[in-house]
């Protein structure tokens, strides 16, 4: 029976690996021959299983075994698996474990199989599958790789067209709106019915199911709410009332249930104190605008709101990287930065994101938000990332004078 299922999942394969692929600009973090357990994790959809297969076609020779199959969720002796693999593939080095979390006590068979010379590539979205939990789960060394839908980059290569500068900027708000998630761009289905199921899926399947949660519209109530809210600030208090989690303490765990799951992330308020940090608001982000537009209350999109976000997803990539630390920076009564970026101990750089700077009001505010800044944290890179700009300012401001780099946001998504 086992070789069957494995059977038929390979032919699967084989019609996938027909389909339009992405290529996507992600270097991941190990070397494919080395004994690491290599993870991708991310949000459900994104495309980790696909950008899996083609990182393993590198090797000319590998297993693959989907766990997202109820015909294999009654297996008890996990050598039949092995077994059915090594006939259907002829022995191969390397296997990838596609949703593997499914799998009952999955993290010992994986060790197991390291221990016995596999090279192992394993995905999943389940919080099983966190950096946090996987120092536990994998005995053996492993690395993490996260995948998020596509960057506006790869959403530029699904036409497969050579576009100028006015176009990628034209398609970078198409892009704000839209998002990254693969299905709906490559295979133009409808993306808003998409998106909302897929949101469901992962609160039911990644949350309420894995964490056992009680108060289902509680938590639903919550997602909704930060989904519409993207880019603003936030306190437990103030989400408690909002919504049908009345206690700080729920509304705590349910935020980081939904970070867990890759829905939304936040961004602490940066302070040198750690004290005076963990009593600050956050503001909230979600790793892809499409499932803010199409799952929150959204009448018309807040085209600057959508622009922040889409700064904040590339960033967060980047301190998931371990290449950054990311806070936002501010100072009352109205004295704002969107990105603190650190690099170790050192603010490496300050980013702002102003959809519009048409107004000069609005492009002075802005570039005094960044001296103001700038001078407190001791930062000279000063980034305004905006609609068309593109150029070094020189500003003085109450006897400091510093150097701005302005650029197109599209520019800047990408380099």
């Amino acid at each position: 029976m086992n070789k069957d299922v494995i059977l038929v999942q390979k032919r699967e394969l084989e019609n996938r690996l027909q389909e339009t692929y992405i290529e996507r600009k992600l270097s991941v973090p190990w070397d494919l021959g080395d004994d690491l357990i290599k993870v991708i994790s991310g949000p459900r959809r994104a495309g980790k299983s696909f950008f899996a297969i083609h990182l393993l076609r590198q090797t000319g020779s590998y297993g693959y075994v989907n766990f997202d199959d109820e015909r294999l969720a009654a297996i008890e002796d996990y050598d039949e698996i092995v077994s059915a693999v090594n006939t259907v593939y002829g022995n191969p080095r390397y296997l990838l474990f596609d949703e593997i979390q499914n799998l009952p006590r999955w993290e010992l068979f994986v060790n197991r199989l390291q221990r016995q010379g596999f090279r192992l590539l394993i995905t999943g979205s389940n919080a099983n599958l966190l950096s946090s939990e996987l120092a536990s789960h994998l005995t053996g060394r492993h690395a993490v790789c996260v995948l998020f839908p596509f960057s506006f980059g790869e959403y530029l290569a699904v036409s497969g067209e050579q576009r100028t500068a006015v176009e990628k900027m034209a398609a970078l708000d198409a892009y704000a709106e839209q998002g990254g998630y693969p299905e709906p761009l490559l295979k133009k289905i409808d993306r808003r019915d998409y998106l909302r199921t897929l949101l469901q899926s992962t609160l039911y399947k990644d949350i309420v199911k894995r964490f056992h949660i009680r108060s289902v519209q509680g938590i639903e109530d919550l997602a909704l709410y930060l989904l519409s809210n993207i880019v603003r600030e936030y306190s437990f208090n103030a989400l408690s009332g909002v919504t049908k989690c009345r206690s700080v303490h729920t509304i705590d765990k349910y935020i980081r249930h939904l970070q867990e799951a890759y829905l939304v992330f936040s961004l602490p308020r940066f302070s040198f104190k750690l004290k005076n940090q963990a009593g600050y608001n956050k503001k909230i982000y979600c790793t892809d605008n499409g499932l803010a537009v199409s799952a929150g209350f959204r009448f018309s999109a807040d085209r600057g709101a959508l622009h922040e976000n889409l700064a904040a997803v590339a960033l967060k990539k980047e301190e998931l990287a371990g290449r950054i630390s990311l806070f936002y920076w501010k100072r009352p009564p109205n004295g704002e930065v969107d990105f603190v970026v650190k690099e170790g101990p050192r603010v490496a750089r300050l980013i702002q994101v102003c959809s519009d700077i048409s107004d000069p009001k609005t492009l002075k505010r802005e570039m005094r938000a960044l001296i103001k800044a700038s001078q407190e944290l001791h930062c000279d890179e000063l980034w305004l990332l905006n609609d068309r700009e593109d150029r070094t300012e020189t500003i003085q401001w109450h006897g400091i004078e510093r150097r701005i780099r302005l650029m197109p946001l599209w520019q800047w998504l990408d380099r």
